[in-house]
């Protein structure tokens, strides 16, 4: 599957009819997420630009990601790692 069609997916993302509620997610770090993937936090960041990876709430200086729209990314690349 081609780049595009991984951000138009990305997109549809936010859109979930059914997001789970903010109480029951949880806030990761880049270090949360660099060792759940096993990728590198610049390979993120270069995604983060690219808009192919959600950008991170800020809390002052420090950059979270809810735990839910960084599983959604991850299934939906997943299914286009399938679908090729």
């Amino acid at each position: 599957m081609s780049a595009p069609s991984i951000a138009n997916q990305f997109s549809n993302i936010s859109c979930n009819p059914h997001p789970l509620p903010l109480l029951d997610d949880q806030f990761v770090d880049m270090a949360f997420i660099a060792r759940l993937t096993g990728l590198s936090d610049k390979w993120f960041y270069k995604l983060i630009q690219e808009g192919q990876f959600p950008k991170p709430i800020k809390f002052g200086r420090s950059s979270r990601w809810l735990k839910s729209e960084v599983e959604a990314w991850i299934q939906a690349r997943i299914q286009a790692s399938r679908m090729d």
